[in-house]
């Protein structure tokens, strides 16, 4: 069962139609569940040791019995505004097989007597949107949503809501400000989106990943979705691959699949033949791992364990013709740029950071300035209202801790020591990689 493949096994037939699923076996497991009491529903989901796949990793079940018994409406939002840099998995779920999730929100708003659901998926997702708009109809015209859920009296509404390109967005009380029209404000908690969320009613939020596993769950049981995993988290998961590797890509794997193994092997390693001397598991928030630190799980509590996280399931690989100052100041741009400004520290650190990156890059720093990069993460991580502000600290902090000799090289040498050497490697790269290399 380890070579079991719950979310790509159709991405090969590019049959996103209704027809198309239902041909693999497609909206079988809402039969069943609608045939289940919904607390039996909940039970598989938290037997399956799913955990969330947005890049808290906090169990799913878990979650959804957080639902206040008594106060009614409630929502369901999912979470389909994948904006961190290195992710690129949910928008593939929403393109290649929009009805696997049409099929695990209703699943879920059934388990959880939800009756109108939010997709929330990132405004430059104008393909994958509209795969979703087109799959919502037909699941209406076929009575599977709507006044009835597959013929059943249970009314189930789902909305495709277009996000406008704000990373901040992907935080969810952020989300639910979005959906209501609002500022992407995040919101202080607790109180927390199950207990007070859309609208001020108890709401679930779920990332694309987590939802599209939900079927598969139920139609084979929570203990064989447990089985494939190992230990508090069950199943596969989707990892994301780009930087310097051959074959860059999306590849599901279990969750405890070796780091390693994923970069050398399934996508063979780096075209320039350099070793690997940094890898990002789990998106640009991740801390960063040197080449020697990679021999890892990528189960969640295992990345924890080396100093790191598995986050959104972005990996991204740097051989060793990368300069590590410049790749951290690009990182940084981005967090100074998606700061939502409300936070005082975050608002005024995440700028500070990346000018002293800079600043360090263009052969204008000092040595203290790299102490006092060493300094700013620490005045920033844990004093924001949401995890923006430890997203853009967390790169910072593990860049400077891993590479400090390569920040201080630039400080001595008055710019990047590799100079244009690394713009070489890396343009040769891209033309071996497209078919470019003159003979």
């Amino acid at each position: 069962m380890s070579d079991t493949l719950i979310l790509t096994r159709r991405w090969a037939k590019k049959d996103p139609s209704l027809a198309g699923y239902r041909a693999d076996g497609g909206y079988r497991s809402l039969d069943k569940a609608l045939g289940m009491k919904p607390e039996d529903i909940v039970e598989q989901v938290k037997v399956s040791n799913l955990r969330g796949r947005g890049g808290a990793g906090f169990p799913t079940g878990i979650k959804w019995t957080f639902l206040p018994k008594d106060v009614r409406p409630r929502y369901l939002c999912v979470n389909a505004d994948e904006s961190e840099p290195g992710t690129c998995k949910d928008r593939y779920v929403c393109e290649f097989d929009p009805h696997m999730l049409l099929e695990g929100i209703a699943i879920t708003c059934y388990a959880l007597d939800i009756h109108r659901a939010y997709i929330y998926i990132r405004g430059e997702f104008a393909k994958q949107a509209r795969a979703l708009d087109a799959a919502l109809a037909e699941a209406r015209a076929a009575g599977i949503l709507g006044e009835k859920l597959a013929g059943r009296d249970f009314p189930l509404e789902v909305h495709v809501a277009r996000g406008a390109g704000a990373y901040i967005c992907g935080e969810e009380s952020a989300l639910m400000e979005s959906v209501e029209g609002k500022k992407g404000y995040p919101r202080f908690k607790p109180p927390f989106p199950a207990i007070v969320g859309l609208w001020g009613k108890p709401t679930i939020i779920n990332n694309v990943e987590t939802l599209a596993n939900v079927p598969w769950i139920i139609e084979h049981g929570g203990a064989a979705y447990a089985a494939l995993g190992t230990g508090k988290s069950g199943g596969t998961r989707l990892f994301c691959v780009s930087g310097n590797v051959k074959r860059p890509g999306i590849y599901e794997k279990p969750v405890h699949y070796n780091l390693k193994k994923l970069i050398l092997e399934d996508c063979g390693g780096t075209p320039s033949g350099l070793p690997v001397k940094a890898v990002i598991p789990g998106g640009s928030s991740s801390p960063v791992l040197t080449g020697a630190e990679i021999d890892v799980s990528m189960e969640i509590d295992a990345l924890k364990a080396a100093g790191s996280m598995s986050g959104s399931g972005g990996v991204i690989v740097m051989d060793e013709s990368v300069c590590m100052v410049r790749a951290l100041s690009r990182i940084s741009m981005f967090y100074a740029e998606e700061s939502c400004g409300q936070c005082t520290p975050c608002r005024q650190g995440t700028p500070w950071m990346e000018k002293i990156i800079e600043k360090i890059e263009h052969g204008d720093g000092t040595v203290a300035d790299v102490d006092l990069l060493e300094q700013l993460p620490n005045n920033i991580m844990g004093q924001t209202i949401c995890a923006l502000g430890d997203a853009a600290a967390m790169p910072v902090q593990s860049f400077v801790k891993k590479f400090k000799k390569e920040f201080l090289d630039h400080v001595e040498r008055r710019g990047c020591p590799q100079g244009e050497k690394a713009w070489g490697v890396a343009r040769q790269t891209r033309e071996a990689l497209i078919g470019g290399v003159s003979q």
